[in-house]
């Protein structure tokens, strides 16, 4: 049985004709787990919407490379730009939410520090994670065929956050009167913030309310801070997007 084609995201400009020498981490899955050699298909992307068909021309233990041999635009990019704000989760929970937000079709992603928050990053700490979280949405795309890789944004604060929304549609997930999803205008911009596990606060809430986000009911469960993100960005894909 053939093995489909490795889609790999690569940093770099992406030119016909040329080599471009693979990251390491999809290097020792090219040439140790999937064990392809010299002449095996790749697919490359740059993250910034360009895909690129490839051949693989080096395969050794320390390197890597593969030859360009066509490009095309990117698919995969939804009608819809939304701006997630996300409350900053402890491990494996904030990777999950980011992971699901991307293949969902976000277009950016900013890890927000709140008042029932409990995860406070600085310095080295913040930049390893920061760099982690831009590694799983790399990923996410590799996986769900996204030629453009959402940018996580630095985390800050949610009222410096708020301050710089001007979306058409500001959603808040919070208890509130069915029906912020009922509108007949087209919309192709929004912002969607969810807080932490401990929820947000009532000055909070205020606050999101003062910058014209209205709330955003999903039902009468309370839904962890992970799954919060997937069950709003289907239905903002299902009625304004392209699900």
């Amino acid at each position: 049985m053939a093995i489909k084609a490795p889609r790999i995201h690569v940093d770099a400009a992406l030119a016909a004709g040329a080599d471009v020498v693979l990251p390491e981490g999809p290097a020792r899955h090219v040439a140790r787990v999937l064990r392809l050699g010299e002449g095996a298909p790749l697919r490359l992307f740059d993250g910034h919407g360009i895909e690129a068909e490839a051949v693989l021309v080096e395969a050794g233990r320390k390197r890597v490379v593969a030859r360009v041999e066509a490009l095309h635009e990117g698919r995969g990019e939804s009608p819809l730009a939304v701006h997630l704000g996300q409350a900053i989760s402890k491990g494996d929970r904030m990777d999950y939410a980011i992971q699901k937000a991307v293949e969902l079709g976000v277009a950016e992603i900013t890890p927000l520090y709140t008042e029932h928050g409990d995860v406070r990053l600085k310095g080295e700490r913040e930049a390893k994670k920061l760099a982690h979280w831009q590694a799983v949405a790399a990923s996410a795309c590799e996986q769900c065929g996204r030629a453009t890789v959402p940018p996580v944004h630095p985390p800050v604060g949610l009222a410096d956050w708020l301050a710089g929304r001007d979306e058409a549609l500001r959603l808040v997930l919070h208890p509130g009167t069915p029906g912020a999803l009922d509108r007949e205008d087209a919309i192709a911009r929004a912002a969607l913030l969810i807080g932490p596990e401990g929820g947000l606060s009532d000055a909070e809430i205020d606050a999101a309310t003062a910058a014209d986000f209205a709330a955003l009911t999903l039902g009468p469960r309370i839904l962890r801070t992970e799954t919060a993100p997937v069950v709003a960005l289907t239905l903002l894909q299902d009625r304004f997007g392209d699900v």
